[in-house]
């Protein structure tokens, strides 16, 4: 499974975005997802993560309330919806897929996309 991330993007205080991460090689409709994100000089640490029928979900505490994840199967697509960007949320933001388990943690991930920097300005 290759993955792919995009939507970052320089933002406002307050702003939105909207990152997807598409697959190529297989389809992702049996695979629990999940968002990370790594700001300079920290380690990468868990956003969101969401069952493979897009049930359940899981939000860290940062982000609970303004970050939404959904998955959409017929288009083989995870989005991470951020809304009321706050210059902490400025990183470099991951998608990752597992086999089975739901992606909480950035230990024993199956599958890493590429980055995409998300900057939010004040």
């Amino acid at each position: 499974v290759q993955l792919q991330a995009f939507g970052g993007g320089l933002v406002q205080v307050g702003g939105s975005l909207r990152l997807s991460c598409t697959a190529s090689g297989r389809t992702l409709d049996s695979y629990p997802m999940g968002w990370f994100r790594q700001a300079p000089g920290k380690e990468r640490e868990f956003v969101a993560a969401i069952g493979w029928n897009g049930l359940p979900t899981y939000y860290a505490d940062s982000v609970s309330g303004r970050f939404t994840i959904s998955k959409n199967n017929a288009k083989n697509t995870v989005y991470l919806q951020m809304n009321s960007l706050k210059p902490e949320d400025t990183a470099v933001y991951y998608c990752a897929a597992n086999r089975n388990n739901l992606p909480l943690s950035s230990q024993g991930i199956n599958y890493w996309g590429q980055g995409t920097q998300v900057t939010v300005s004040s």
